[in-house]
């Protein structure tokens, strides 16, 4: 059995005041590229196999989440199987990318599956301890595309934490567009050290937050009546102007404020050489862009500044998670 999951853009966190009665709410793109595919058989002992290369660090980030996820599921399920996961294609951890919630979703579904269950995202998401603040990777791994999810309501979080560390289920989608196939995605990850997880995240979420409602008000209005129109109009000036204005507001203005100065010079760049809007995904270091044409200036553009790196041209991803056979 073989699956294949997307990765995903987190654009930003909608509400980390809270005074309203809700907490944190996201907008994300699904991703066609990078993928996740990751093959599993039964076997006499659990173990974990790379065919794609990947550096020590990696491996063992990848191989933890997965015998996690496979103990919690079979733990779910009541099963003592036991499994061999071969990894095909893998993208990096902790580069904004949602690595995390796609591998531990993907594992959890090929368990059940193999057990002859089908159980709804949201439900794996529950059963492997992903989406407690973002529901944009787990919305991705479902159905892709453009996704605005709500938040969670303040009787079920009460403290402001990142899906690591909070106990949430995935917060409900409020809506799901296709993305507009006609549009590029220009992705740089560039090698930096200055990743964001574990309780260095924490300590951000409980330093910064609560952000002023005033920030929360402002981000609502251009997500709701500028980006959302926007990409149902195929108004590719109009996303990109969202996407820019995005990333001085809120949260996702804090995020940047604490990644690498390469980081802007790299948005800077896009933006100079046509991309319509260019922005930070999550807490980074990956930084996209989005044009209609000459994807290629961009990419081009981007590799004379940004040094050892990634740069990927995709599109937006429409479907979800897929099992190959």
């Amino acid at each position: 059995m073989i699956i294949n999951t997307p990765s995903r853009l987190h654009l930003t966190l909608i509400d980390l005041n809270g005074e309203r009665g809700r907490l944190d709410g996201g907008v994300g793109i699904t991703l066609n590229e990078p993928e996740l595919v990751v093959g599993l058989e039964a076997s006499e002992d659990m173990g974990v196999e790379f065919t794609s290369h990947a550096e020590g660090k990696l491996r063992e980030e990848y191989r933890s989440k997965i015998m996690e996820a496979a103990r919690r599921t079979l733990r779910h399920i009541g099963s003592d199987e036991k499994f061999h996961f071969t990894v095909r294609s893998m993208f990096p951890a902790h580069s904004g990318l949602g690595s995390g919630t796609q591998l531990s979703l993907a594992t959890a579904r090929l368990v059940a599956e193999y057990h002859g269950m089908k159980f709804p995202a949201r439900e794996l998401a529950h059963i492997v301890g992903r989406g407690g603040t973002s529901g944009i990777g787990v919305a991705s791994f479902e159905d892709g595309g453009f996704i605005v999810d709500a938040g969670h309501s303040s009787r079920e979080k009460s403290d402001f934490l990142p899906s690591s560390a909070s106990s949430a289920s995935p917060p409900p989608v409020i809506a799901r567009y296709d993305f507009p196939e006609e549009w590029n995605i220009i992705i740089a990850i560039p090698e930096i050290d200055r990743s964001v997880s574990g309780r260095r995240e924490v300590n951000i979420f409980q330093e910064y937050c609560p952000i002023p409602l005033r920030d929360v008000e402002r981000l609502s209005h251009i997500i709701l009546m500028k980006m959302m129109p926007a990409i149902l109009e195929g108004d590719i000036e109009a996303f990109g102007e969202s996407v820019n204005e995005i990333q001085g507001t809120g949260f996702k203005r804090i995020e940047r404020e604490l990644q690498d100065p390469l980081i802007d010079r790299i948005i800077d760049s896009m933006i100079s050489a046509g991309a319509a809007g260019a922005g930070m995904s999550s807490f980074g270091p990956a930084v996209y862009s989005v044009t209609d044409e000459k994807p290629g200036n961009v990419a081009g553009a981007v590799a004379e500044i940004m040094g050892p790196g990634r740069i990927i041209v995709t599109g937006g991803r429409n479907r979800g998670a897929f099992m190959i056979k």
